[in-house]
């Protein structure tokens, strides 16, 4: 199958999570994407460690989200390096970057010139807060663009503190979201030949996930969700939904009509409100699912057509039949050494993306695309 984005360039220039996940999406989807980086140390990502196993000398998180590309490497406060790269860049079609307001700029890459020079160039960025305004400087790192956004008022119970989420869920938002830009971006440029500037950021993506619950705020005289105070699952959605212990495990509950989920657990919460009476409700639901086992309740839920699942651990997701059906994990190869990761979550025609491409060592193919494209 010809990948749909086959002869796309792009030039992901940068580091981290968002900007290179961004740059990974558009890779699986058939674009060629070198990777630029300063020689020596390269993107700090290689060193990011999210625990202490390393392969081939770069952290499992560096070959998870730069694997399928090439490394090109170049330091672009030197002369020389930064005009072979903006060589490479006029026979691009997307320029990934996200560094700091500025910094671009001050370098000779910035979006405004870029698209000065190649008109159809799209140039896709992403900041922490944007690109002015007195946030602009601040550091745009996940963690705190989580704290900033007020999603971490969601999580947890009532009693509990800001809860944040256990994902850099920010950096990779803000991926998906460039990528929708840049493909629109790309589709405009086919009808008209003209480029773009496209941007987001870390905060924005942030927003944009709260999307249904910050509607409700703005509209709801501006009060702040009550969250359960146990087993909380959405701030805004009443009983049963949320997450119980079992006896041997945990059970995730979804939407259920109180009167039907009363008669099969047989417990007296027919005539309650699902929202104005939640903590009660769910006090009673918690402590009659304790009573027995995971499996036990699944058996008897199910039948009546209730939403309900097994909160599963990575071990049990990895060796159920439905996660391999879905034929999510490959392994690629560096320097003699095996990477296992995930694949694109897109299929398209029946077909989902692999590539046997591994993370690019730095400036691996540096004197290969000088030669290529004509740098010298």
């Amino acid at each position: 199958m010809t990948a749909p984005l086959a002869g796309l360039l792009v030039i992901d220039m940068a580091q981290f999570l968002s900007g290179p996940s961004a740059a990974l999406r558009l890779a699986d989807l058939g674009a060629r994407v070198i990777k630029v980086e300063r020689p020596g140390s390269g993107d700090i990502c290689r060193q990011l460690y999210l625990s202490d196993t390393d392969v081939a000398g770069d952290s499992t998180l560096f070959h998870a989200i730069n694997r399928n590309k090439e490394g090109f490497a170049v330091d672009l406060k030197d002369v020389g390096d930064a005009a072979l790269l903006r060589r490479l860049i006029a026979q691009a079609d997307v320029v990934i970057q996200n560094f700091r307001p500025g910094v671009a700029d001050r370098l000779g890459f910035g979006a405004t010139r870029l698209r000065s020079d190649f008109p159809s160039l799209i140039v896709a960025e992403i900041s922490g807060y944007g690109g002015d305004g007195p946030w602009a400087r601040l550091p745009g790192q996940d963690l705190l663009a989580q704290a900033m956004s007020g999603a971490m008022w969601l999580n947890g119970d009532h009693g509990d503190g800001p809860v944040p989420f256990g994902l850099s869920v920010a950096d990779m938002l803000a991926g998906h979201i460039l990528v929708e830009g840049i493909l629109a971006a790309l589709i405009r440029r086919g009808m008209t030949g003209e480029g773009a500037h496209v941007e987001t950021s870390l905060l924005e993506a942030m927003v944009d996930l709260q999307f249904e619950v910050l509607t409700t705020h703005l509209n709801d005289g501006g009060r702040m969700p009550p969250r359960a105070s146990n087993d909380s699952a959405h701030a805004y959605l009443g009983a049963p939904y949320g997450v119980y212990a079992t006896a041997d495990g945990w059970l995730a509950l979804a939407m259920t009509p109180l009167p039907v989920l009363g008669r099969i657990l047989d417990l007296p919460i027919a005539g309650h409100d699902a929202f104005a009476e939640r903590d009660g409700v769910k006090a009673l639901i918690a402590d009659r699912l304790s009573s027995n086992v995971t499996a036990h309740w699944l058996a008897l839920l199910r039948i009546e057509d209730v939403w309900c699942v097994a909160v599963q651990d990575w071990p049990t997701l990895l060796a159920q039949e439905g996660f391999a059906r879905l034929d999510m994990i490959q392994r690629v190869h560096r320097n003699g050494a095996a990477i296992t990761t995930t694949r694109t979550p897109i299929r398209i025609d029946g077909h989902r993306a692999e590539s046997c491409i591994s993370a690019p060592s730095i400036g691996q193919n540096t004197m290969d695309i000088i030669t290529e494209f004509s740098l010298l």
